[in-house]
């Protein structure tokens, strides 16, 4: 009975370790099942379809990320360290990948987004609503740096998308090269998006 308790957070965690080593559109709902030890049958009293179980994966996903992301970006150092810190965060999730499977997963978000971008789904959509919190977390980084008068920048909304899409591209790149290190540039890369001295930052 306990093990039978617990079937449906194990589905989830099998969706999330899948979906985040697999293309999305390879994984059955029969491989998610197995690799919870449950019945395929037991898949669907918890959940209707594979994409009720993609969406409630990058739900939570975004719910620990979205702290993580909240956490370092409202702390109260100066925008420079928290973008630091931000892009830290980022390359450790890759590097703690390859200790643990030897290779870079990349993005869950950007992986999905990869795979359904052609797709009119409510997957789609929320990943879109989920990159556009992300821009509104940094913009109000932005927002809040140059009332602070440690930045200058003109269009904070347009910047921020660039800061956001700049990791997405890095990690990216980290996993076509399976490679960590590719990100080791995003944060001086962002501070000259933002305009602020490279040697200035670093002090």
């Amino acid at each position: 009975m306990g093990r039978r308790s617990d079937a449906g957070d194990r589905i989830l965690a099998a969706g999330t370790k899948l979906f985040g080593q697999r293309a999305y559109a390879a994984i059955g709902v029969a491989e998610i099942a197995a690799e919870a030890e449950v019945p395929k049958g037991s898949f669907y009293y918890f959940f209707p379809s594979k994409q009720a179980l993609a969406m409630a994966v990058v739900n939570r996903h975004w719910e620990h990320q979205r702290a993580e992301w909240l956490r370092i970006l409202t702390a109260p150092d100066s925008l420079a360290d928290r973008l630091r810190a931000l892009f830290v965060s980022t390359a450790e999730v890759q590097r703690q990948a390859v200790n643990g499977t030897g290779a870079v997963v990349g993005c869950l978000f950007g992986n999905l987004a990869l795979e359904v971008s052609a797709q009119d789904d409510p997957l789609r959509i929320r990943l879109q609503e989920i990159f556009e919190e992300q821009i509104d977390i940094v913009e109000d980084a932005i927002r809040g740096a140059i009332e602070a008068e440690e930045v200058t920048v003109a269009t904070p909304r347009e910047s921020a998308k660039s800061i956001v899409a700049q990791i997405e591209g890095m990690v990216l790149f980290a996993k076509l090269f399976n490679d960590p290190g590719q990100l080791d540039r995003l944060w001086q890369d962002s501070m000259r998006l933002l305009g602020v001295d490279e040697e200035a930052a670093a002090a």
